[in-house]
């Protein structure tokens, strides 16, 4: 049995047992019959909708998933907030234990509680993942040569666009703010697509009209490769990855293939690098950061674009051929919360670098550093909170 199967039956019985928990304390209460009927209607078409998702050909790759998506995410904000209530009505319970009253916390903490969590989900869903957010950085370093003071890089990651179907609204806003940055590059650290290569068509015209000075540059993502979905021919399979790989060029995009390119300014010049996806189990690693890397040296200041911030936490912060890594992937999960000292994420618990900048020391005293990139799209559920589509604008100064 597959595990999202596993995982589709596992969330359909849990929600059953939040609903038969409510509807025990609606039974026990004053409400009328009118509201014990509307809760019974309401519960039965939210476990119609896990029912639908269960059996959903999600692997099939000329499957939609567009509307699963939006399925479990409704899912998702009607039961996380049930939760919620239950959990507060529970720790009104706990009195009991002691032969005391039970507490109304339920009605009078949970149910307000878990308004506001179903506001807030779907804040995420129509407005949050709309608001694009730019982010600015400086990185400072004696190995930049003069004639790169102030130059300008601007990254953006994980645009997905497949999410959102044949909408170009969003992603032609994004362009349109990138291009108004007046970088000198424009990068992007992968996960153009979700799925397959036809999700870019819409999107083509826009992300053309991309443009810096000095170019723009990409590298493949773990979902720009189809390794998400089932082909009917290993052949298929391939040719869906070399067709996005020409659609990048055909847009006018540089996409470095375990390689490396240098960056001119006067009579100086850094190197950018660009590797495959160093992936992580279950899916396989393309990435070669030897062969890109090959003909470099710890002399000149060197800029590597690696999709999975884990390459750099696992082989690329020890090399001194990367002095600055840019990195996406984690999303920060689409949730984040922000605080003045210190930012959270379920990301952490995956990812030591899920966020902004890390610097690491050497043993011979030199710095590595990676700036990872929250991305701009969304896979898995359609909302960002918290974790606002984010565009970096990094400047180089010598130090």
């Amino acid at each position: 049995m597959r595990l999202p199967l596993i995982l589709g039956i596992g969330l359909l019985i849990f929600g059953l047992m939040l609903d038969f928990y409510i509807y025990h304390r609606l039974h026990r209460s004053t409400a009328g019959r009118a509201v014990k009927l509307a809760f019974l209607c309401s519960a039965a078409v939210t476990n119609l909708l896990m029912l639908v998702i269960i059996i959903w050909p999600k692997r099939d790759v000329n499957a939609d998933i567009i509307p699963v998506m939006w399925l479990l995410y409704a899912w998702i904000t009607v039961y996380l907030s049930k939760l919620v209530y239950c959990l507060t009505s529970w720790i009104g319970l706990i009195p009991r234990l002691w032969k005391g009253r039970s507490l109304k916390c339920g009605k009078y903490v949970g149910l307000p509680l878990a308004i506001i969590v179903f506001i807030t989900l779907w804040y995420g869903a129509i407005w949050g993942r709309r608001s694009i957010h730019i982010e600015n950085v400086t990185v400072t370093s004696p190995k930049l040569p003069p004639a790169f003071e102030g130059y300008r890089i601007v990254q953006f990651s994980d645009a997905h666009v497949g999410t959102w179907g044949t909408d170009t609204t969003f992603i032609s806003k994004l362009v349109t703010e990138i291009n108004a940055l007046h970088p000198n590059i424009i990068v992007f650290t992968g996960d153009i697509v979700n799925r397959k290569t036809d999700e870019i068509q819409p999107f083509i015209k826009v992300l053309s009209r991309l443009h810096a000075p000095d170019g723009v540059y990409s590298i493949m993502g773990n979902h720009d490769y189809g390794d998400y979905s089932n082909w009917p021919s290993e052949a298929e399979h391939q040719e869906n990855t070399l067709q996005l790989r020409r659609i990048q060029k055909q847009m006018g995009w540089k996409l470095l293939e375990d390689e490396h390119i240098w960056l001119r300014a006067g009579n100086d010049s850094i190197a950018l690098i660009g590797v495959e996806n160093w992936g992580e189990p279950p899916f396989p690693s393309y990435g070669d950061f030897e062969k890109a890397t090959k003909g470099l040296d710890a002399n000149t200041f060197n800029i590597l674009l690696s999709h999975n911030p884990m390459h750099w936490h696992s082989i690329v912060r020890e090399s001194a051929k990367a002095d600055l890594t840019l990195s996406g992937h984690t999303h920060a999960m689409q949730m984040r919360l922000r605080t003045p000292w210190k930012n959270y994420s379920l990301s952490a618990l995956k990812y030591p670098e899920w966020e902004g900048m890390t610097e690491y020391t050497r043993p011979d005293g030199s710095l590595s550093r990676v700036y990872v990139n929250i991305g701009c799209g969304e896979v898995g559920f359609p909302a960002r909170i918290g974790a606002d589509p984010e565009i970096t604008v990094i400047t180089l100064n010598h130090d």
